[in-house]
């Protein structure tokens, strides 16, 4: 049954397009079911439209349209629920439509297909002899109709595209905001490992291919490895110089060679050799080694597109594009000439992946995640990239276009005019000091968004530079990476938040596959369970503060006291062995958590006798306390930040936090956002971090709002019914305070 409901799901899926699929369906179901007739109708307009069968008059499909108050489909789709009958025509609900020849069918089964709460179709059987489908029959049914969901909205959504060739919207997740507006350059839309063997007919023209191919690699590797040279950007470097190792002929370059000579095409060489080797370092049990596949899937994939498409990437450019592939990485996007790579759009990709990282670092709006688009046909046509949003349009009508370049326009205005005022110190109108910090991963630039108004740095991430390492940084270099962060921030506080990998964030030369990763082995579990990189790391960061008292050390998703009573033994052991090998006027640092974990929030008296701050993960608290994994799309629409039960939460951290005189800061993206900043200073919160592109905005908020004010404010919104209802409450406020500009 299982390989059965397999194949059909597969085989849809697969389709070309949505009545191949549809076509198939009902083929391979009425065959699985061994009955005489399947069927599937579509919703579409409020209408169940006939859209496929095996059985039924096939001139019938697309002419018999019904509305869900009509016929048994109908009643299937508006409860919602199965239907099996012995003998249709004796239900009230029975219409019997004379165009599809169904008259001598009795026996009727048929169950919605729903995706996501929405309805998308009904897939019947009938059969001739009066009698009722088996429970065994209409389980597999109700399972196929469920695993089907996916696919028939997949086949949906490609065909409203090509009938939509000009204007259409995508959407995704926003891995880097920003609004921008270019033409799309689409490239590796055909481009994968898995390409089709085929064997040579001229060896040496193939050899000749291939090696053309490597030279140009090596060169743009060598180009790009030598444009990342400086002082600050070492740790993006290191990722260039890796792969241009592995184009020796000691190594991949060599195995290509040896493959053609065998008798493999220049482009199955590439993908049968990258392919044999990314499976067995995955299934190598050192992590070192584990690591050099990722290396070998982005080196494989850089040949086959010279082979594929030679010279694309090196062609010059008339104006800015925005990059539109499969999955961006971060060679792809550094050998873009400057000030033309102004958006990039993937299909695949996660929030924390290199090319998101850097994206960030280069300040290009970026979105991932956007099903479909690739092989679209939208290379060359104009795009609206809202990545703030997560949307992508095509070929936007001008109209459209000409309001989105007055809001690019406005807020270039609005940023100038927040920006004016970044030197100031960030007091409420009644003169309460609100702290804002910065939140950091990158060494770039970094002093001077220190420099530009931030009281210091509130998180840096060290897991940023593990994760464009391709092996774990030694201490030497982790102790260079942190002196120049605490250089670059003055004589500001810096807290560096300890190893956070795990769950969206994975080291490639330490998978951890694992069925929950996020309730699985991360942050602080990890790093103890570690104790040898722990202890790297700790060392790594005293002996860059040496006798410096602006270095703090945060922990990450701990869940327990016994966390923190290990961690804090670590420190004390890097502590003592660095004052007495190093720096013997070494200041001990201060130490606190991360308030991700939901049952943390219940023990914060205990936590206040060992540690000397709280900084709020509001991201995590968030998923946690709603049991919503917020990089789900299924149920990404249940993460919401507002939700007043998060709020209470909060306002309960900082008011324990207060009686127990524990420092408490929030690092999530709610203190960035100016409805969230309104209910966190509400609150009374007074220290927030964000990213540097809020700082300015929020500090021109704060110095226009009364504390006083809010009180009343946040007494409401605890009492409202659900985020939504909060979110209208604020924006409303900011309305009747003339700065309906921060919506």
């Amino acid at each position: 049954m299982l390989k059965t409901l397999r194949d059909i799901t597969q085989a849809v899926a697969a389709a070309d397009d949505l009545q191949s699929a549809l076509s198939l369906l009902v083929t391979q179901t009425k065959s699985a079911m061994a009955t005489q007739c399947c069927s599937i109708y579509i919703l579409e307009e409020q209408q169940l439209v006939l859209s496929a069968t095996d059985g039924l008059d096939p001139s019938a499909v697309g002419q018999v349209k019904m509305p869900l108050t009509q016929g048994l489909v109908g009643l299937v789709a508006e409860r919602e629920e199965p239907i099996n009958l012995a003998d249709a025509p004796l239900h009230p609900r029975f219409k019997l439509f004379t165009e599809v020849a169904e008259e001598d069918f009795r026996a009727f089964l048929a169950v919605p297909i729903i995706y996501q709460k929405l309805i998308l179709g009904v897939l019947v059987v009938q059969q001739a002899d009066e009698r009722q489908f088996s429970e065994a029959e209409e389980a597999f049914l109700m399972t196929l109709a469920a695993q089907l969901a996916v696919a028939v909205r997949e086949q949906r959504k490609k065909a409203e595209v090509k009938s939509l060739p000009d204007q259409c919207y995508y959407s995704g997740t926003s891995a880097a905001n920003g609004v921008v507006i270019a033409h799309a350059m689409v490239i590796g839309g055909d481009i994968s490992l898995e390409q089709a063997d085929s064997l040579a007919t001229d060896i040496e023209e193939e050899l000749v291919q291939l090696r053309y191919a490597l030279d140009v690699c090596r060169n743009t590797l060598s180009a790009l490895s030598q444009r990342f040279d400086g002082e600050n950007e070492k740790e993006v470097q290191s990722i260039f110089s890796a792969l241009l190792l592995l184009l020796d002929d000691s190594s991949l370059g060599g195995e290509y060679v040896r493959e053609i000579q065998l008798g493999w095409s220049a482009i199955s060489a590439v993908s049968r050799v990258s392919l044999r080797y990314i499976d067995q370092f995955l299934q190598m049990q050192d992590p070192y080694l584990q690591e050099r596949a990722t290396d070998i899937r982005d080196l494989g994939q850089r040949v086959l597109r010279e082979l594929i498409e030679p010279q694309k990437m090196h062609i010059e450019f008339d104006a800015p594009v925005i990059l539109v592939t499969k999955e961006a990485t971060a060679t792809m996007l550094a050998e873009f000439p400057q000030h033309k790579l102004v958006g990039i759009v993937t299909e695949l990709g996660g929030v924390n992946s290199h090319a998101a990282i850097l994206a960030r670092a280069f300040g290009v709006p970026a979105v991932i995640g956007v099903e479909g688009i690739l092989n679209a046909g939208i290379d060359g046509k104009q795009l609206i990239l809202n990545a703030t949003r997560g949307q992508v349009l095509v070929s936007p009508t001008p109209t459209l276009i000409k309001e989105y370049r007055s809001h690019i326009s406005a807020e270039k205005a609005l940023q100038k005019r927040y920006s004016k005022e970044l030197s100031l110190s960030a007091y409420t109108l009644d003169d309460k000091r609100i702290h804002l910090y910065l939140n950091a991963g990158l060494l770039s630039s970094l002093a001077s968004e220190i420099a530009e108004g931030a009281d210091g740095i509130g998180l840096y991430r060290t897991e940023i530079p593990f994760m464009l390492q391709t092996r774990f940084p030694s201490e030497a270099e982790q102790v260079e990476i942190y002196r120049q962060v605490i250089q670059a921030a003055g004589n500001k506080p810096v807290v560096m938040r300890t190893l956070d990998v795990g769950g969206d964030k994975p080291l490639s030369y330490l998978p951890i596959i694992e069925d929950n990763p996020f309730l699985g082995w991360r942050g602080i579990r990890l790093t103890l369970d570690h104790p040898e990189l722990f202890l790297v790391q700790l060392r790594a960061m005293l002996n860059a503060a040496s006798d410096s008292e602006q270095l703090h050390i945060l922990l990450p998703m701990v869940s327990c006291l016994d966390e923190i009573d290990q961690a804090i033994a670590y420190l004390e052991q890097a502590y003592l062995e660095v004052k007495q090998d190093v720096h013997p006027h070494l200041v001990r640092p201060k130490i606190g958590i991360m308030l991700e974990v939901p049952a943390l929030l219940f023990q914060l008296e205990e936590v206040s006798r060992r540690v000397d701050f709280i900084s709020v993960g509001s991201n995590d608290l968030t998923q946690y306390l709603l049991a919503v994994d917020r990089n789900n799309p299924r149920v990404s629409t249940l993460y919401d930040c507002y939700h007043p039960g998060i709020l209470r939460a909060l306002k309960r951290a900082h008011m324990e936090c207060s009686q127990y005189q524990l420092s408490i800061s929030v690092c999530g993206e709610l203190a960035g956002e100016p409805i969230g900043v309104i209910l966190l200073v509400a609150m009374g919160f007074d220290q927030l971090s964000m990213n540097q592109g809020s700082l300015a905005k929020i500090n021109y908020l704060i110095r226009r709002v009364s504390y006083a004010d809010l009180s009343e404010l946040l007494e409401r919104a605890l009492s409202l019914s659900s985020g939504g209802e909060v979110r209208r409450l604020v924006a409303q406020y900011l309305r009747d305070n003339e700065l309906e500009e921060f919506l």
